[in-house]
């Protein structure tokens, strides 16, 4: 028996065609247990908060069969040009899609674009301390827990503890042309002396 293959899933940018999926995400109550969105979402609200959504940030979808199943904010952390390298990450599975690999999708998406494109060096979020599927995701990240926030949020009636995790990714060294002419040069030494 072959193994089971985990679905394959489009990651894209969200646009205000998307408002009816987000929608459907954040009215859901497991969407709204791990979140800080508030339950009755409107489509009109998402149509707006996504024609509105700032173009330095990126929110993620991830699809599979033409539905969007999950989405993923990658976040400038501040404004404050001392804060340029820390980006923050939020992520939102669809209730009946959770543990199907949509949120590694996404996270990976989002890394990457972190590491690549955007510079970052530090990565944050914050998640609520009794959402183990979320912690072991986050985990595989390279995510770490550096505090308990007491209290943090109140959901359903009652006040939940979050985590706050960071990852650390050492700054990249640039590529110098002096560093690669030295290196062919030493080759080049090496080739003639016979080494």
């Amino acid at each position: 028996m072959a193994a089971r293959r985990p679905p394959a899933f489009a990651i894209r940018r969200a646009e205000p065609r998307d408002a009816e999926a987000m929608q459907a995400i954040f009215a859901a109550p497991g969407a709204q247990a791990g979140t800080l969105q508030m339950p009755l979402p409107s489509v009109e609200m998402w149509r707006k908060r996504l024609a509105e959504f700032p173009p330095d940030d990126y929110l993620l979808v991830a699809e599979a069969g033409g539905e969007v199943v999950g989405n993923c904010g990658l976040h400038a952390a501040a404004r404050s040009p001392r804060r340029r390298h820390a980006g923050s990450v939020g992520i939102s599975v669809r209730d009946d899609w959770q543990g199907r690999g949509v949120g590694t999708a996404l996270l990976a998406a989002a890394i990457d674009l972190a590491d690549r494109w955007f510079g970052y060096t530090r990565l944050e979020l914050t998640v609520y301390a009794d959402n183990a599927a979320a912690l072991a995701l986050y985990r595989k990240f390279g995510f770490e827990v550096e505090g308990t926030l007491r209290q943090y949020a109140l959901r359903g009636g009652a006040y939940v503890d979050a985590h706050a995790m960071a990852r650390l990714r050492p700054p990249v060294a640039a590529a110098t042309p002096a560093a690669g002419v030295q290196r062919k040069a030493t080759r080049t030494l090496r080739k003639r002396e016979g080494r």
